[in-house]
C-alpha cells in the first residue's frame, strides 16, 4: 500500500508515483499500463518530455476499459518554458489536457523558474531566453492560479525553485505553490528548503531519486559520485533484503516527501512500488542523512551559457 501525503482540501497525493522523463515513445505506453496493473495510481508527466501522447492513450484505454476510474488516478504535467507569457500558459496546459486526454490534471507544475521564447524549444544561446524582467515569475504564476480557478488543474506548484525562489513567490501568490519538485536523493538532502515547504504547507517531491544514472550524455559530468554504490546504503539493504534503489525510495517516502522513480522495466517497475511500504528506522535515516554533500546530478549548468540571465547563483542561491 502507497502512503499518500494530504493537500489543504483534503486530496491526497500518492507517495510514490511514475516518472516519465526519458521513457521513450514507443515504450512508455506499455510501462504505464503495466504500472497501472501492478498498482501505480500516480503519474509524472511533462510536455518536454515528449510523450504525453502515447501516456494519454494508455490511460484512455485503461479507463475506458473499467480496469481504473480517472478520479483513482494523480496526473501531473509541468509546463515548459517557452510558455512563460501569460497568454501562452492557458494554451499550452489545454495542448497537455489534449495530449493525456484528460478534462484536468490533478497537478500543473511551472517546470522551470526560467523564461524562453516561444518560438525556442531548447536554448542555444542567450537571446533565446527571456529576462526574468520579460517574463516575470509572478505573471506566469498569475496565469497558473486562472487555469486553477476554471478547473483546468485542481492543483498548482513549481519545480526547480530554490528556497529563495520559492519564498518570492509565497510573498506574491494570490493561491500559494502547493508543490515544490525539485531533485533530492541523499546526497542532496534540500533540508532547508524542505523545511521551509513543510512551515507553508508545499508538498516536497523528489525526482532522480537514483541519481539519474540514465541521464543524457551531455548532462554527466564524469565525476559524479556512484550513489547506488555507496557502502552505507549497500549496507542498509544489505540490512532488510531489499536493493540499493529500494533503499533510496523508501528514505524519500519515510521523511514525509514525494517520490517519483522513472523505469519502464516491469520488474523494476514492481521493485520501485514495494519500497514504497519499507520501513527504515531512525539509525538508517539518520546514517542517510550523513551522506548530505548538496551534490546535485542535475545542477542547471546548461541554462548559463554565456550572456543568459539564468546563472548558477539565479537558480540555486
Amino acid at each position: 500500500m502507497v502512503p499518500t501525503l494530504k493537500f489543504a482540501n483534503g486530496d491526497q497525493i500518492p507517495a510514490l508515483g511514475l516518472g516519465t522523463w526519458k521513457s521513450d515513445p514507443g515504450e512508455v505506453g506499455a510501462a504505464v499500463k503495466e504500472a497501472l496493473r501492478l498498482g501505480y495510481r500516480h503519474f509524472d508527466c511533462a510536455a518536454v518530455y515528449g510523450n504525453e501522447k502515447e501516456i494519454g492513450t494508455a490511460l484512455a484505454e485503461a479507463i475506458g476499459s473499467g480496469a481504473v476510474k480517472r478520479e483513482e488516478l494523480w496526473i501531473t504535467s509541468k509546463l515548459w518554458n517557452n510558455a512563460h507569457l501569460k497568454d501562452d500558459v492557458l494554451p499550452a496546459l489545454r495542448q497537455t489536457l489534449a495530449d493525456l486526454q484528460l478534462d484536468y490534471l490533478d497537478l500543473y507544475l511551472m517546470h522551470w523558474p526560467i523564461a524562453q521564447r516561444p518560438e525556442v524549444s531548447f536554448p542555444e544561446k542567450a537571446a533565446d531566453f527571456l529576462s526574468p524582467d520579460e517574463a516575470p515569475l509572478a505573471e506566469t504564476w498569475a496565469a497558473l492560479e486562472e487555469a486553477a480557478d476554471a478547473g483546468l488543474c485542481h492543483h498548482i506548484g513549481v519545480s526547480n525553485f530554490s528556497p529563495r525562489r520559492l519564498q518570492q513567490l509565497l510573498d506574491t501568490a494570490r493561491r500559494a505553490p502547493e508543490v515544490n519538485q525539485v531533485e533530492s536523493q541523499p546526497l542532496l538532502a534540500q533540508n532547508d528548503l524542505l523545511d521551509l515547504c513543510r512551515k507553508h504547507g508545499v508538498i516536497f517531491t523528489a525526482y532522480s531519486p537514483l541519481g539519474s544514472p540514465d541521464r543524457p550524455a551531455r548532462l554527466q559530468r564524469g565525476n559524479d559520485p556512484p550513489l547506488m554504490k555507496a557502502p552505507v546504503i549497500e549496507a542498509i539493504g544489505r540490512k532488510h533484503g531489499i536493493t540499493p534503489a529500494q533503499v533510496l525510495l523508501a528514505w524519500a517516502v519515510c521523511r514525509g516527501t514525494v517520490v517519483i522513480p522513472k523505469s519502464v522495466t516491469p520488474a523494476r517497475l514492481q521493485e520501485n512500488l514495494a519500497a514504497a511500504s519499507v520501513e527504515l528506522n531512525t539509525e538508517d535515516m539518520a546514517a542517510l542523512s550523513a551522506l548530505d554533500q548538496d551534490h546535485r546530478f542535475l545542477d542547471g549548468a546548461f541554462w548559463g551559457m554565456d550572456g543568459s540571465p539564468y546563472t548558477m547563483e539565479y537558480l540555486w542561491g
